[in-house]
């Protein structure tokens, strides 16, 4: 399939075949072509379903679901991969991070990095009209956190597709120490500041996350329940980029800033083991 049939149905043997071309390049750690070859550039089932497949593998291997994240609500990181709307990937135990812990660089491809407010839900969100009002009853603990994004494609040549299918370009991520309440701060009022080595290298607020980062976790609550894998209570919400991404290399301290949620820090080191 190309990109001229990208509206086309792929077909079975084509996801399948997308998932293996993923799944190789994160097993061996060499990053692949883009799959959009194979289901289109714009298929939304069909970059949904390679994900499904992904996601499957991982929990089949021992690995356990423990939040979601939402990508791509940044204009400024919209700009940056060529992509227009937002998408939604699954957080798995092994993708997390203590505040100053230390990622072993090899575990990754090729890293970025974002500042994200994250959210830690005290309840399911599942029936009713998932609006903003029923996503703050829901939400019981707010974090400021550090994306790791990462791309099994080469030189991050993606398009939505192909981003979608590679699990929305999740790597790994990191929460703050200390969790607050909508009651202590307003998600959309926050500033931030991230830095990597003392150079500050991406700056961004609360709004840049799709007007409000509470309307980014609406637009995942629906968006999940209509794939029939609702939020669930005690799963973390990664809500979307502050501002722009940054590459991080082994050797990096990166440290960032939220107005009202403090500060969330880590390292990449070669031959560091999680």
């Amino acid at each position: 399939m190309t990109e001229s049939t990208t509206f086309a149905v792929a077909s079975e043997t084509d996801i399948v075949a997308a998932a293996d071309r993923l799944a190789n390049a994160a097993a061996t750690g060499v990053p692949c072509a883009p799959v959009r070859d194979l289901i289109g550039s714009e298929n939304l089932a069909a970059a949904y379903a390679v994900q499904r497949h992904l996601v499957t593998r991982r929990e089949n291997s021992g690995a356990s679901v423990v939040g979601r994240k939402v990508g791509l609500t940044s204009v400024a990181v919209q700009r940056q991969l060529g992509v227009d709307q937002p998408d939604l990937g699954v957080l798995f135990d092994d993708m997390a991070y203590a505040d100053g812990d230390t990622v072993p660089i090899g575990t990754l491809l090729q890293p970025k990095v974002e500042a994200e407010v994250a959210f830690v839900l005290g309840a399911d969100l599942v029936d009713g009209p998932l609006d903003a009002a029923q996503v703050r009853d829901a939400i019981d603990s707010v974090v400021a956190a550090l994306e790791i994004c990462d791309s099994r494609i080469a030189s991050w040549d993606i398009r939505f597709a192909d981003t979608v299918a590679d699990n929305a370009s999740s790597g790994a991520y990191v929460l703050g120490s200390q969790h607050f309440t909508l009651d202590d701060v307003e998600p959309v009022d926050v500033v931030m500041s991230m830095s990597i080595d003392g150079q500050e290298v991406s700056t961004g607020t609360g709004a840049a996350c799709l007007g409000d980062p509470i309307a980014a976790v609406v637009w995942l609550a629906r968006t999940a329940r209509d794939f029939g894998q609702p939020l669930r209570a005690g799963q973390v919400v990664l809500s979307g980029a502050l501002g722009p991404m940054a590459s991080a290399a082994a050797g990096n301290h990166v440290t960032a800033t939220l107005s009202g949620l403090g500060t969330v820090s880590v390292r990449f080191a070669e031959g560091v083991q999680k």
